[in-house]
C-alpha cells in the first residue's frame, strides 16, 4: 500500500492510494493518514482507482480518516471505486456514508 500522490487544489486534496488495502498496508499509511486529518482543507477525495484488493483493515482506515474529518465539519469522497473494493463497499454500504464514484480525478481532468 502507498499513497502515490497528494494533491492541493483550492481547498481541496486529492489522495491516491496504490496497492492493497490490508492490515500489513494500512500500518504503512497509517501516519500519513493520522496527518492528513489534522490539515485544513475542506474537502478531502480518496482516490482507490490504483487499490486492486481492501480488506476490514482498509475499510476501518477510510472510516477513521472519514470520521476525523466529519467532526471537523469536513467533507470527503471515494473515487475509482472499482472491482473488488467496489463490491466490498458496495456491501457494507459505505456509499451510505461516504460518497462514492467510479470516476477517478484524472478522469475528470481529462472531461474537462
Amino acid at each position: 500500500m502507498n499513497i502515490k500522490n497528494i494533491e492541493t487544489i483550492n481547498s481541496n486534496v486529492i489522495i491516491q492510494l496504490s496497492g492493497e488495502m490490508d492490515a500489513l498496508g494500512c500500518s504503512k499509511i497509517r501516519p500519513n493518514l493520522e496527518a492528513l486529518s489534522k490539515q485544513t482543507h475542506a474537502h478531502t477525495v480518496v482516490d482507490i482507482e490504483q487499490v486492486s484488493f481492501i480488506d476490514s483493515s482498509g475499510i476501518g482506515a477510510i472510516v477513521f480518516l472519514f470520521k476525523r474529518l466529519k467532526a471537523q465539519g469536513r467533507t470527503m469522497e471515494i473515487t475509482g471505486v472499482q472491482g473488488q473494493p467496489q463490491e466490498l463497499m458496495k456491501l457494507l454500504r459505505i456509499d451510505a456514508a461516504i460518497p462514492l464514484s467510479i470516476i477517478s480525478p484524472s478522469d475528470r481532468k481529462r472531461e474537462a
